[in-house]
């Protein structure tokens, strides 16, 4: 058995055949389409008003806009938006995105059931992630468990949010306790500041205050 009725959002067309292959291979003849995030919430709507309601969405995050205004321009905000009106629907995100800030968030906040990420070998991907979550488990991409591995490693305080936000506006290591301070942020003492970063470059393995600042901009941190 696999899922019957299917619904993909994905506004570019070269993926959106690409994931039909795709569910045309794994047997799943019933898949709809739309380019249009508000097309899909209202054919969600219809379909369970119709006692006909798809068992799985298969969405993109980036949607880009055009002379169609849109009320939902979003995979984010389609997400949830489904899952007011159809709660239990098994959702796939297929995107580009790879920020494990935004992608845990799709998991944690808003019940997500797969992800794949948009790379070499996505069809493949796209194919064991479907037979995973039909058999209700969840799923992610191979290649982004081990960078959500290593964000999992160092645990990010406020202060160290702060200090790498500061030096990401480019304000001298020197200066940031003068800034802590005004912020009501502790500790603050140039020491402090110094051993924090210390604790995160080793952590993360990283030598220089830059890779910090690019790490953190890559998982959505600052």
């Amino acid at each position: 058995m696999m899922f019957e009725r299917v619904l993909i959002a994905e506004d570019h067309e070269s993926s959106n055949i690409s994931v039909r292959k795709t569910l045309e291979d794994l047997g799943i003849e019933i898949a709809h389409y739309v380019f249009y995030c508000d097309d899909a919430l209202t054919w969600i709507q219809k379909a369970r008003q119709n006692d006909e309601p798809y068992d799985l969405l298969i969405t993109d995050l980036s949607f880009e806009e055009d002379h169609n205004k849109q009320r939902i321009t979003g995979g984010t905000e389609l997400i949830k938006a489904v899952r007011q009106a159809q709660p239990n629907l098994k959702i796939l995100v297929f995107s580009a995105e790879n920020k494990a800030a935004v992608i845990d968030a799709l998991y944690d906040e808003l019940g997500i059931n797969a992800y794949v990420r948009k790379a070499r070998n996505d069809a493949q991907e796209l194919k064991l992630a479907i037979n995973t979550i039909y058999k209700s488990n969840k799923y992610i991409s191979a290649n982004l468990r081990q960078n959500i591995k290593a964000k999992n490693a160092y645990e990010f305080a406020d202060v160290d949010i702060a200090i790498i936000s500061l030096l990401s506006q480019g304000i001298p290591q020197k200066n940031i306790p003068f800034h802590l301070q005004e912020k009501g942020i502790s500790p603050s003492g140039l020491s402090s500041v110094e051993k924090r970063l210390n604790s995160m470059r080793e952590a993360l393995e990283f030598s220089k205050n830059e890779q910090l600042v690019v790490y953190c901009k890559d998982f959505g941190l600052i």
